[in-house]
């Protein structure tokens, strides 16, 4: 039985934020769910506390207090929240829960994960009034941009936004002196591996001027998701490890990437003998942003990477109807 006073998943690591490396405190919490719920790819819609607001609140609330008596405020400098949706959902994170939660963080930078619709003026200024405490760079808000094709966000994510909408967040975010870290999604649902690399190139381009941080999320295969359903038939495969260096290789801005799943069949990966080295490269220079570790193993003599080629040459897209 799931313990609703608990996180979902909690952990320790390092993250590169406004180009220094922080130790880090990453907590999942279960909340009231993602109220979009509609994303092809995504597992967490899955993940919802459905009691009333009150329980909920309680609920939420015993979860910050386990992270408050697992891990001690020395431990880490930086914090990461993240929930089925987002943070700035009233509906999924009552309000008394956001003060919560900039309570645990106070004095330290925080990152906090929301749909572009929610970033508004009144609900930054509500987390930053407990959270700010003269720290640099109080509070960045990541937001689930995945690319800055709106044809492509709606047929192959169906993710409800537009890249317009994205552009306004920011602004907004930047008007209150929050940061803004923009979440890329490299191969959805319908795209060739062609077609995703090269759309995952211009939306890095295309992003930069409005975020600060950019991450680049490699598709991978969750649970009952209509995007592990396609998969489960033969119609999708997640996108190579090549891929994915190629376009850290050439960015013209630092990009940060944590490959989920790199090397088995359900996240991306090559062909099983050069995955585990190309994933720590991957790692190390998300943190680095040195350059060089992508060159090492962009030389490495694997005989996928002629695969790889042959990929990008032969696959064709879909032939899916225009009307209906």
């Amino acid at each position: 039985m799931t313990d609703l006073r608990k996180p979902l998943a909690s952990w320790k690591g390092q993250d590169r934020y406004f180009g220094e490396v922080l130790s880090s405190l990453t907590g999942i919490f279960l909340s009231g769910g993602c109220s979009w719920n509609r994303c092809r790819m995504c597992g967490y819609k899955n993940d919802r506390d459905t009691c009333a607001k009150d329980e909920l609140i309680d609920h939420m609330k015993g979860q910050i207090l386990w992270m408050q008596e697992n891990y001690a405020p020395e431990e880490y400098q930086l914090g990461k929240i993240f929930t089925s949706g987002s943070v700035f959902d009233e509906k999924e994170v009552p309000l008394p829960v956001l003060d919560a939660f900039g309570e645990f963080f106070a004095g330290k930078p925080l990152i906090a994960e929301s749909r572009s619709e929610y970033i508004t003026e009144n609900a930054l200024a509500r987390l930053l009034k407990s959270l700010d405490k003269g720290q640099a760079h109080p509070l960045t808000v990541a937001i689930g941009l995945e690319t800055t094709n709106d044809s492509i966000r709606e047929k192959s994510i169906d993710k409800g936004n537009t890249f317009a909408d994205f552009i306004k967040a920011a602004e907004t975010a930047h008007n209150a002196g929050v940061g803004v870290k923009a979440y890329l999604m490299m191969k959805p649902l319908f795209l060739t591996e062609k077609e995703a690399l090269e759309d995952m190139e211009k939306s890095i381009r295309e992003v930069a001027p409005y975020a600060d941080m950019i991450s680049m999320n490699l598709c991978t295969i969750q649970g009952r998701t209509e995007l592990e359903h396609y998969w489960q038939k033969g119609g999708f495969r997640p996108p190579y490890l090549w891929s994915a260096v190629k376009v850290l290789r050439e960015a013209d801005v630092p990009v940060a990437c944590d490959p989920v799943g790199g090397g088995f069949k359900r996240g991306p990966h090559n062909c099983g003998t050069c995955d585990k080295e190309i994933v720590a490269a991957i790692n190390e220079y998300s943190l680095t942003a040195d350059k060089g570790v992508l060159d090492d193993v962009w030389e490495i003599p694997c005989a996928c990477k002629k695969e790889w080629e042959y990929v990008l040459e032969n696959e064709r897209s879909w032939n899916m109807p225009l009307t209906k």
